[in-house]
């Protein structure tokens, strides 16, 4: 998992509330387990004017133009703002999956689902929990400013505006430490393999019929 310390990215707003996994990532497309090709149907129904399938080429299928993500102005968006209760619904891993494949690494919102919000951790992607009044003046700054872009500062716990203001989230320590690390559930229990190592051979030494 690439580790998330400091990231500068334009914002890309998406002004709903309740947005469920159905939406993010469509239950036509979990018939895969790979954890990457999902960046092209992120938000497919509200995205396309048609129905999407896994491995569709996505080049030349129709787009719905007042969608923010199919606006020009928010292409190569790493920053996305909504509002409150998002990632609602059921527990689909291919939600943040889709959502870091199209290229978002954070996501800030009043409130998440408790089990997006933690697979968001567990995947490399940093969801920020700021106040409706937070939120209100990142959605009016992005609705007046060509190119809004924010700087997220992980290890202050800041989210800084181009006019020089500053806010400030929280955020667990343990879950902060592995994404600064890049340490997901493998590469957490990874980091103690010497202990492993060292106990399955005591067991070895201890136990040999069972080996």
């Amino acid at each position: 998992m690439q580790a998330f310390t400091t990231l500068n990215g334009l914002v890309a707003p998406m002004d709903r509330a309740n947005v469920d996994t159905d939406a993010i990532i469509p239950k036509q497309f979990l018939k895969s387990i790979k954890r990457t090709g999902y960046g092209p149907f992120l938000f497919d129904e509200w995205r396309y004017e048609d129905h999407g399938e896994p491995e569709m080429d996505c080049t030349h299928r129709p787009k719905r133009n007042d969608f923010v993500l199919n606006q020009p102005r928010f292409q190569g968006a790493e920053i996305l703002i909504t509002r409150e209760n998002f990632g609602c619904g059921s527990s689909r891993e291919h939600a943040p999956w889709a959502i870091l494949d199209y290229g978002f690494s954070c996501v800030i919102a009043p409130s998440f689902a408790d089990i997006f919000y933690n697979n968001c951790f567990k995947n490399g992607i940093l969801p920020i929990v700021l106040n409706d009044s937070q939120m209100d003046t990142l959605f009016d700054a992005c609705a007046t400013t060509e190119g809004f872009s924010l700087n997220i500062d992980l290890i202050a716990q800041t989210v800084s505006l181009p006019s020089g203001k500053s806010l400030s989230f929280e955020v667990d320590d343990f879950r902060k430490h592995c994404l600064l690390n890049g340490l997901d559930d493998i590469g957490l229990t990874l980091t103690q393999s010497d202990n492993i190592r060292n106990y399955e051979q005591s067991r070895i030494k201890q136990a040999p019929w069972l080996f």
